[in-house]
């Protein structure tokens, strides 16, 4: 008989909310259904690809009118497989980290006193936010993050299904879980350029498995809260493949939220939304500005308000399909984009920011 857990999550908890708070609940081997509440997706529990994977499907049932009656209710996984003691064990454990649920919720509240606008609260759709979502893996998280550099959201669609479908195992769902470092370290860049189309990025992906598959990855290091920031934001750069955008956004999937990835979103997000003109050099310096009373919170503040102008042009994320809306909204975005005219000068934005920015210490 196929397993069934059930997990109780911080009292704060929305699925939702909170399973669609971040771009790779978009990304195979995940998938969200809006008509039904669910969060899908494939998981490898041997970790070293021995075995069937595990297809699991997280539910929170209740009323879905409101997320107030749902806030910590709790989560139902259904696996299409009957599971042993150690891989339940282990799905827990992946499902805890997909989901953020051993955040503690203290910090969450602490992110909330530095800005209010995502209070749980708040009269508007974005009360309570304060978790992101991630992969189950640090490995998974490391190849999304390089997948989705100097790229198109679509072609990164493509790319983490093809590497499902190529290199991942299958599922009694018929489904795949994400490719193990050990996979992919022992692929051919060839293989990853041709037939998982992540073209110039084909070696630095098997050269970054082949880091994890070896061991020389110290995980435990890295997500040590008493690591200072610093060092871990250069020791990613000694990665192959890993710039600063990447370092900065690889710090946020561990948890460490004080550094802000910028990219050609952030300018536009810059300019549409805070108002600023200038180089791209000097937008990105006063985005940083604009954040830094966030503090150790500063990823979410901008995360969160980055994903509040997606959900003005595309309705709440946990109403976008991947194979619709997530195929295509960065895309028009990046439209709208190429309208905007071209300013000469950086100047701070008219209004003033928000009541939350100016209490921020």
């Amino acid at each position: 008989m196929p397993t069934q857990l059930r997990i109780s999550p911080p009292p704060d908890y929305v699925l939702a909310r909170d399973a669609c708070s971040y771009g790779y609940f978009l990304l195979s081997p995940n998938n969200w259904s809006p008509a039904s509440g669910t969060f899908t997706t494939t998981l490898d529990l041997a970790g070293r690809g021995v075995g069937d994977a595990t297809t699991i499907h997280i539910t929170q049932p209740g009323e879905r009118a409101s997320h107030a009656h749902l806030r910590g209710r709790a989560l139902r996984v259904n696996a299409d497989r009957t599971l042993t003691d150690p891989d339940r064990a282990e799905l827990r454990r992946l499902v805890t980290r997909i989901l953020r649920l051993d955040e503690p919720e203290q910090i969450v509240r602490d992110f909330h006193k530095r800005d209010p606008r995502y209070a749980p609260r708040a009269k508007n759709t974005c009360a309570g936010r304060g978790r992101l979502m991630r992969s189950p893996t640090l490995f998974e998280d490391v190849i999304k993050t390089v997948t989705s550099c100097n790229v198109t959201w679509p072609s990164t669609i493509i790319m983490n299904r093809g590497l499902c479908q190529v290199l991942g195992r299958r599922s009694a769902s018929e489904l795949h879980a994400f490719p193990t470092a050990e996979k992919v370290a022992a692929a051919r860049p060839a293989t990853l350029r041709a037939r998982c189309t992540v073209g110039y990025r084909d070696q630095r992906i098997v050269d970054l498995a082949k880091m994890f598959a070896r061991g020389k990855i110290n995980e435990a290091w890295l997500e040590d809260p008493a690591t200072p920031d610093d060092e871990v934001f250069e020791a990613l750069l000694e990665w192959p493949g890993i710039g600063p955008y990447a370092a900065a956004n690889i710090m946020q999937l561990l948890g460490r939220y004080a550094r802000l990835p910028l990219d050609t979103e952030s300018i536009r997000h810059g300019k549409a939304v805070l108002g600023y003109k200038g180089t791209d050099r000097a937008i990105m310096a006063a985005i940083h500005k604009h954040y830094q009373p966030m503090g150790a919170h500063a990823f979410r503040s901008y995360w969160f308000e980055l994903w509040e102008f997606y959900e003005a042009k595309r309705g709440p994320s946990w109403t976008w399909e991947r194979e619709t809306t997530g195929k295509t909204f960065t895309a028009a975005l990046l439209k709208e984009l190429k309208k905007e005219p071209a300013p000469t000068e950086a100047r701070e934005p008219r209004r003033s920011p928000p009541a939350s920015r100016r209490r921020a210490t």
